[in-house]
């Protein structure tokens, strides 16, 4: 249950600057005013794999194949999966030396190919591997966590710029989950479809604490991309979903909409990010309705909006070509106890030449 938390967090929102460069979508393609970023490839993300668990197995030689990671860049490690839901600390650096001693310099961000377990005593796995374990990230009752420092960040090489390795799971409850999600991320690259963002203030007021600026988002993209600012606790029958955020224990009716390949959705609450299930809506449901990628608390955040995925600063990053994992982590000002699930690479905004175009 949510601690309601009043306070505002003034570095939320200040990083976004949108371009907004007239009246249709094609002027993104074309301004001179605008700058695609580099999106991280293949050659960037290294894959953690459990040797223990051989469902982990099965889905990292998966994606290793569909996206054609070098095989120097799978890193084996092996723990015994217990069914529990944190690893411990000392257990957790054992393997984080193993897995820095096996990364190429080359790589800038990581995937991890199992959902158990899904944190490090009081921190999400993510984090963890993102930045190291560290007990800034933690918070011991309602109080706000260490920032990221790839916060909002126009970095394209998160190690070397901002000295963090963006990680994210990719997975499933079973193999079939799993793969879809990995087809529906390889599907999405550069596709630049044409869909829709719905940002949801629902009746839940705990729940809705990063709800008060969505009208303002919905405002700032008009004329790049349609952003739908609803007030109600679902979105039904949609065909064209691209973005959703909204903030509720459960969220009903997913399973109604379309979610174009690449698309991204989250519900602020506390603990969606608990894969093993909990008592509120758990955030592979996302997954499983059709997101390419989602986020959710692994523990007690209170409803900070800083705790949370910034969706200006996501849809920002996204069109702009970023990958999946760097447009989402560059959201989270504070992602020490949020964990991001999906598939990272996918990037449906991206150009194929964008390094050229950024020369």
């Amino acid at each position: 249950m949510f601690k309601r938390y009043n306070r505002k967090v003034g570095l939320w929102s200040i990083y976004c600057v949108l371009l907004l460069l007239g009246s249709n979508r094609q002027a993104l393609a074309i301004s001179p005013l605008y700058r695609p970023l580099p999106a991280l490839t293949a050659k960037d993300l290294a894959v953690i794999v459990n040797d223990d668990d051989p469902l982990s197995v099965q889905i990292a030689r998966y994606y290793q194949q569909k996206r054609k990671i070098p095989p120097a860049q799978i890193i084996h490690i092996r723990f015994k999966k217990v069914g529990t839901d944190a690893m411990s600390q000392s257990q957790f650096a054992t393997l984080k030396q193993q897995v820095d001693r096996q990364t190429p310099k080359q790589v800038q961000a990581y995937a991890l190919t199992w959902i158990q377990p899904f944190k490090v005593d009081c921190m999400s796995m993510t984090t963890a591997f993102a930045l190291g374990f560290n007990q800034a990230f933690c918070a011991a009752g309602c109080l706000q966590t260490h920032n990221s420092p790839y916060f909002a960040s126009n970095s394209s090489q998160p190690f070397q710029e901002d000295h963090i390795r963006p990680t994210m799971v990719v997975a499933g409850q079973n193999f079939a989950q799993a793969k879809q999600l990995i087809d529906r991320g390889v599907a999405a690259d550069y596709t630049h479809p044409q869909g829709s963002g719905y940002l949801l203030k629902t009746s839940d007021v705990a729940r809705s604490s990063r709800a008060e600026l969505f009208p303002k988002i919905a405002e700032n993209f008009k004329g790049v991309w349609p952003i739908h600012y609803l007030e109600q606790d679902t979105l039904e029958n949609k065909t064209d979903v691209m973005f959703y955020f909204t903030g509720l224990v459960s969220v009903p009716n997913i399973s109604s909409n379309t979610y174009l390949p690449g698309a991204v959705a989250d519900h602020l609450t506390s603990t969606g990010g608990v894969l093993s299930g909990s008592g509120q809506m758990n955030s592979l449901d996302w997954l499983k309705a059709g997101a390419t990628g989602t986020y959710g608390a692994v523990v007690e955040p209170c409803n900070f909006p800083a705790k949370f995925p910034n969706p200006e600063v996501l849809i920002h990053f996204y069109l702009r070509g970023s990958s999946l994992i760097e447009a989402y982590w560059k959201s989270v000002q504070q992602p020490g106890q949020g964990i991001f699930v999906g598939e990272p690479l996918a990037k449906p905004f991206a150009y194929p030449l964008a390094t050229e175009i950024i020369k």
